[in-house]
């Protein structure tokens, strides 16, 4: 008893009018009150300018000065100076080892760790993520530098008539590449960022993101081996590039420099070992250990043993002190770097918004997508004048700024004094650090894109498409390289998206007896199909790409078929016009033998056989229209009557009439079957009804279609109607002009239940109808 009063707690009822689009115009007084301004007032109000509005903008476009005067220094000062000195050890390292995965000096990776950071910390809307290096931009970066300046471009003779490279020529190109692309790039996403256009990144799909990094990780990844095994291999470009790295790479195992294999094993087994540590210690520590920094400190060792003289071990160089005045980007390159430019701009902020939004999420704050595209933007661009290449948000860098207590960019500005300090005065104590030592530095940092293999299975039990996503583009990035392999996955991306709306789910659907319910037939045991009504429905929007196969699959699972109804009334009309010109002829023929007979009687008795000619003529004529009227009946009801409306008592009643009314009985059954012309169908549906809840927006092809269903049905006598059009979708419709007088609103049902009443109030099929317009119980 306590779950049936429970249940009855569940219970609700509603008692209302069936409504059509017209009746729920007037009901729910639908009217224009909500006006939306025009774009000429939009304008105005954009150009007008008042000091509320001034500020609004200033604070929109600069939120540093929105934040930075309200900064608690009791509850954020040493979080943000814990957390900025922590980012700002990890910088330098990273700074620098990144800087070879670009294939620039390290001390270029050091500036690229400290303007673009201060321009961030004025423009950015993002407390929690560390701007500058990362290690898939800088392998994007370092594949374009290596492509227009290749080695065998500063190929110069030296002594003894042997080729030598001319590294500081070399060296200096690559850094205009990389300045001008940085610059180029960072104007698309400030443009993109002022038209409002932060969307654009939604088309990335997490599983490509992810899949594309772990792609570029495996490049990063195979990029390093030559500084960890000291080998030099050959330099591919293009498709199959990291496979023809891999087998040259293989082939010089031989020639290993085992100092610099050692070296680099040490330094990875620290680093390794350190790093987890750090992770399971991360509550009781106060601050994790810097050995990425403790291991940079490996130059001491390699500056008093004399490794670089000794075992010829590979070094970082020099560094030169202090700071480079601002140079304007080589323009001409532009041109050479303008799809690597849009690539590395939306793959950049990509990886910042996802990061970025990650942590306002857990932290409550909000990020804006377009002014992040700004502030990433002018980081990328101020940065490109002052010899920085390009910059995003780092994973481990962002996550230690977080766990290590940092509130604001503060603590970006702080690590930014660090890597300034740094520059000035420190940095050539770090021109004999092997590059070996750096490479395992990138390799530990790779870890966390190398655990995204583990999408795969699961991806595997939630999305396979998904998974496809994945997969191919991994697999395009790995083979295609990173421009194409972007290019190749982002057309994939967008392919599955017009599939999955090009080959939605059709369903025909059924009432839950009792309820107002209308569900899958072939999902609900429960749902059934209402005699002489098919309710369709698709899964998505009815568009262009998917109009065509809508139609036939309506035709396929109601069991109608258009072309052949349409033929057969066609042959059925042509005829009876036979037949018609047939008896016409026949009327015509006996007329003449008539006069004929008439001309060859007596005058006395011509007008009395005139008359009773005429009085048979009529009651003729009378006959053969009802004899004509009967047949037509009874050729209709045959396979029209749908009597699983019809009790049996209807059925035995209408076969006594018949047998005791004569004529009047046929008359009935003839009209009855003039308003049940739909039977004709043969497959004893009468009416159609369009559940389009899912439609979002309709096209000229979908308008079209739509109006096609209405005139071809009807033209075979089946009855359509729509249900659940969103209100957007009506006003696209009467613009449109698919309303007429042979398509008129009150065909528009506001759900697919009011469609249903109305069908079988029109029918007068009371008694079915009280049992589907009964108490809703839910």
């Amino acid at each position: 008893s306590g779950v049936h009063e429970d249940m009855k707690e569940k219970e609700y009822f509603v008692q209302r009018e069936v409504l059509d689009e017209i009746r729920l115009d007037e009901v729910a007084q639908k009217g224009t009150w909500s006006v939306k301004p025009t774009l000429g007032e939009r304008v105005k109000e954009s150009l007008r300018c008042s000091g509320p509005r001034l500020k609004h903008i200033l604070l929109s476009w600069i939120p540093v000065l929105g934040w930075l005067p309200r900064y608690s220094f009791r509850e954020n000062a040493i979080g943000d100076l814990i957390s900025g000195c922590s980012v700002g050890i990890m910088h330098l390292p990273q700074g620098m080892a990144y800087a070879l995965l670009a294939s620039l000096r390290p001390v270029f990776g050091l500036y690229t760790s400290l303007y673009p950071v201060l321009v961030y910390f004025i423009f950015g809307t993002s407390r929690h993520i560390s701007i500058g290096t990362f290690a898939v931009i800088s392998i994007m970066i370092g594949s374009v530098t290596e492509r227009l300046a290749p080695d065998s471009n500063f190929i110069v003779n030296g002594t003894n008539g042997t080729e030598i490279v001319n590294l500081d020529e070399r060296d200096a190109y690559r850094v205009q590449i990389a300045c001008s692309l940085t610059v180029l790039a960072g104007i698309f996403q400030i443009l993109l960022g002022v038209v409002r256009f932060g969307f654009v990144v939604t088309y990335l799909s997490e599983p490509l993101v992810r899949g594309y990094t772990t792609g570029s990780a495996c490049h990063v990844c195979v990029s390093q081996l030559k500084y960890l095994f000291g080998v030099a291999p050959s330099r591919f470009t293009g498709p199959l590039s990291l496979i023809y790295t891999l087998v040259d790479l293989c082939k010089l195992l031989p020639q290993t420099k085992l100092p610099e294999l050692v070296v680099s094993l040490v330094a990875l087994s620290v680093l390794i070992v350190v790093k987890e540590v750090n992770a399971c210690y991360r509550q009781k520590l106060p601050l994790p250990i810097p050995i990425e920094l403790i291991v940079v400190t490996a130059t001491i060792i390699t500056h008093f043993c004399g490794l670089t003289d000794k075992y010829y071990i590979d070094v970082v160089g020099e560094i030169p002190s202090g700071l480079k005045a601002p140079r304007a980007p080589d323009a001409t390159l532009f041109s050479k770097v303008l799809g690597d430019a849009f690539a590395v701009a939306i793959v950049g902020y990509a990886i910042n918004i996802s990061l970025g939004k990650t942590f306002a999420l857990k932290h409550g704050y909000k990020v804006d997508s377009n002014q992040e595209l700004v502030a990433l933007g002018l980081s990328n661009t101020v940065g490109g004048f002052f010899q920085c290449y390009s910059v995003t948000s780092s994973l481990s860098r962002s996550l230690v700024q977080e766990s290590t207590g940092g509130k604001t960019q503060v603590a970006g500005l702080i690590s930014s004094i660090i890597v300034l300090i740094t520059v000035l005065k420190i940095g050539s104590l770090f021109e004999d650090l092997p590059k070996a030592v750096l490479s395992t530095i990138v390799f530990v940092n790779l870890k966390g894109m190398f655990k995204q293999f583990m999408d795969v299975p699961s991806l595997w039990k939630t999305n396979k498409v998904d998974l496809l996503v994945w997969l191919v583009t991994f697999t395009s990035t790995i083979l295609l390289n990173l421009d194409l392999g972007l290019a190749v996955s982002i057309g994939f991306s967008m392919l599955t998206v017009i599939f999955r709306t090009q080959l939605p789910h059709y369903s025909i659907l059924g009432n839950v007896p009792g309820t107002d319910l209308y569900l899958d037939t072939e999902k609900y045991k429960e749902a059934k199909e209402i005699p002489g009504i098919k309710i369709f429905r698709s899964s998505t929007t009815i568009y262009y790409t998917n109009a065509e196969m809508y139609l036939e699959v309506l035709q396929e699972k109601s069991g109608i078929e258009i072309g052949k109804l349409l033929t057969a009334k066609k042959k059925q009309q042509a005829k009876q016009k036979r037949k018609q010109e047939k008896e016409k002829k026949k009327a015509k023929k006996e007329e003449k033998k008539q006069k004929k007979a008439v001309k060859h009687l007596p005058n006395g008795t011509f007008s009395l056989k005139e008359s009773e000619i005429n009085k048979r003529k009529v009651s003729e004529e009378t006959n053969g229209q009802r004899q004509g009227n009967g047949v037509a009946a009874n050729g209709l009801s045959k396979g029209r009557v749908n009597w699983a409306y019809q009790p049996d008592t209807t059925i035995s009643e209408s076969d006594s009439d018949t047998g005791c009314h004569g004529d009047d009985s046929i008359t009935q059954v003839s009209h009855h079957s003039d308003e049940e012309k739909g039977k004709a169908s043969g497959s004893g549906t009468h009416s159609i009804i369009l559940d389009i809840s899912t439609t979002s927006f309709v096209d000229s092809v979908t308008v079209k279609t739509l109006k096609n269903i209405f005139r071809d049905f009807g033209e075979v006598d089946l009855e359509i109607y729509l249900a659940g059009c969103q209100a957007c979708v009506v006003e696209q419709l009467e613009t449109a002009g698919f309303f007429s007088e042979s398509i008129p609103k009150s065909r528009l049902f506001v759900t697919v239940h009011d469609a249903v009443l109305h069908i079988l109030n029109k029918l007068g099929q009371k008694d079915f109808m009280l049992d589907m317009s009964c108490n809703t119980q839910m």
